[in-house]
């Protein structure tokens, strides 16, 4: 009894279907690996805005501390930076 499967059997089909399985699985974790760096990558490189906005208040308060900067000058920067 074939029920449906043509000449070569149930057998036949299971054994070609058999490579889609862990091809798939490999596709897809692949995918998943890619997809999971990309985002770290992403989130490293633009989630850390905090990090620039301190380097720049860092960067005002050394040249502040050199003296090219006035006191007023100063303030009103920082402010900006706030």
């Amino acid at each position: 009894m074939m029920y449906g499967f043509g000449r070569f059997g149930y057998g036949h089909a299971a054994s070609w279907l058999s490579w889609l399985g862990p091809i798939a699985m490999v596709a897809f974790w692949a995918l998943f690996v890619a997809a999971m760096v990309t985002l770290i990558v992403y989130l490293i490189r633009h989630g850390g805005r905090t990090g620039h906005h301190s380097t720049a208040l860092a960067i005002l308060e050394e040249r502040y501390a050199r003296g090219e900067l006035s006191k007023d000058e100063f303030t009103e920067k920082r402010k900006d930076l706030q």
